[in-house]
């Protein structure tokens, strides 16, 4: 028996996309024996990694903006992305080529051992992994002065995890998602992040709740490294201006420094703050000048996240509770002074009683009508609709496709509403796709 050739970049996705079909999660001490089988790339990489429930992305997308600004090179590692694989790996800005995507592909492909590409008892890189394998090798051809990592769940048993030096460790806001892998209660959840924290590298991280810091805290003094948190103190609402926030940060060197982040999504000023402290704490010497953060936030784009992909229609990445009140506080403070509509939609692993409780509670939407995702762990239309019913005692429109959603809600928007779509990425992604 021999290996199945692979020959083009849409056999390469297409073979990615089956993973989930016939591997299930491996060891650290595999990972990591993979990595080495791979020549441990990236090993000499000065690494940044993000954990955290909520902002992660975005956490990283503001870290490679205000480091392009001071002058310095850096790649980003994140996911999930919305409409194209490629996404997930960024090089100095841009998105990596085909070609890029396909030599990595087959590096890590020629690495496999036949017998095990099936499952069959031996080791195969997860979804997930063969994708960071992938990026750690681009990673290190490109060069970059900075690496910047996301995790992809959790924290001490990622993938990303693997990677044992780094230059500082972040954990953004925690909450309650992922309970099955990570833990039923904060603390357990916050341990499970706090696993990224490697000796020698300082950690930041946002204040959430007292019994969760300290499990941080906690976490930090047995490594013997610095713990920093960052919390709503260190920022402060300025304006909205043009469709973009006005904030100030309070600068460790500067004292506080006007800034702008283009977005209507109030919790961004939460990542954008998070990220300059790191820097702040990573460099140690003032060298982000309030100049270079204007700058680097200013350039910043992170699609999904309250993006408006059409005149008064926008999409956000709200997938889990905690997301959905930072979502709803966003839309609150939106000036619209007309009926707002909303589609949403969840997967099945989610909080989503919850989730609809927190939406149904802010009286914001004159209408909600739910959509079932593509992805095959999607919650049911017809599920949507019980729990809706349950909390309304009513019924409402129900969709099996983002298409029909999408068409039904453009069809019936007056010009001065506003439609909101919220739930998932993957029915972000979708409704992108659509447009």
């Amino acid at each position: 028996m021999e290996k199945k050739q692979i020959k083009s970049y849409e056999e390469a996705v297409e073979y990615i996309c089956g993973i989930p079909r016939f591997t299930s999660k491996n060891t650290m001490e595999e990972s990591r024996a993979f990595l080495r089988k791979l020549g441990n790339p990236g090993e000499r990489m000065k690494v940044i990694h993000v954990a955290g429930t909520n902002g992660k992305g975005s956490v990283c997308a503001y870290l490679c903006g205000v480091l392009k600004s001071a002058g310095y090179t850096a790649c980003r590692f994140t996911s999930p992305h919305l409409t194209d694989i490629r996404e997930r790996f960024v090089i100095d800005g841009k998105m990596i080529t085909r070609e890029a995507f396909f030599e990595a592909f087959l590096t890590v492909y020629e690495h496999l051992p036949w017998e095990d590409l099936r499952g069959n008892g031996g080791y195969h890189p997860t979804f997930f992994e063969y994708l960071f394998f992938m990026a750690m090798l681009l990673f290190e051809k490109a060069g970059t002065d900075y690496c910047v990592l996301e995790t992809g769940l959790g924290g001490r048993l990622d993938a990303t995890n693997t990677v044992l030096k780094k230059e500082i460790a972040i954990i953004t806001h925690l909450g309650m998602d992922h309970m099955e892998y990570l833990g039923d209660t904060p603390e357990k959840i916050a341990k499970e992040k706090a696993g990224i924290m490697k000796a020698g590298s300082p950690v930041v991280f946002w204040k959430t709740e007292e019994q969760v810091d300290k499990v941080l805290m906690e976490e930090a003094e047995k490594l013997c490294i610095p713990a920093f948190s960052v919390s709503k103190s260190d920022y402060t609402f300025l304006t909205f201006h043009n469709k973009s926030i006005d904030f100030s940060y309070q600068s460790l060197y500067y004292d506080s420094v006007r800034l702008c982040v283009h977005t209507m999504a109030r919790y961004q000023m939460e990542n954008a703050t998070l990220a300059l402290r790191a820097l702040e704490i990573l460099f140690g010497d003032g060298r982000l000048t309030p100049k270079t953060m204007q700058k680097g936030l200013q350039e910043v784009f992170w699609a999904g996240r309250m993006e408006e992909v059409k005149p008064g229609v926008f999409v956000d990445g709200a997938h889990n509770e905690d997301g959905i009140r930072a979502f709803l506080e966003t839309v609150a403070l939106d000036g619209c002074t007309s009926d707002r509509h909303l589609l949403f939609g969840v997967v099945q692993d989610k909080e989503y009683g919850r989730m609809m409780e927190e939406i149904l509670s802010s009286r914001l939407f004159s209408d909600i009508s739910l959509v079932q995702i593509k992805n095959g762990r999607s919650l049911a239309a017809d599920k949507l609709s019980e729990v809706f019913t349950q909390y309304t005692g009513r019924k409402t429109a129900c969709y099996r496709s983002a298409r029909e959603a999408l068409e039904a809600a453009l069809g019936a928007k007056k010009e001065d509403e506003r439609v909101y779509i919220a739930g998932s990425l993957y029915l972000v992604g979708e409704i992108k796709e659509l447009l």
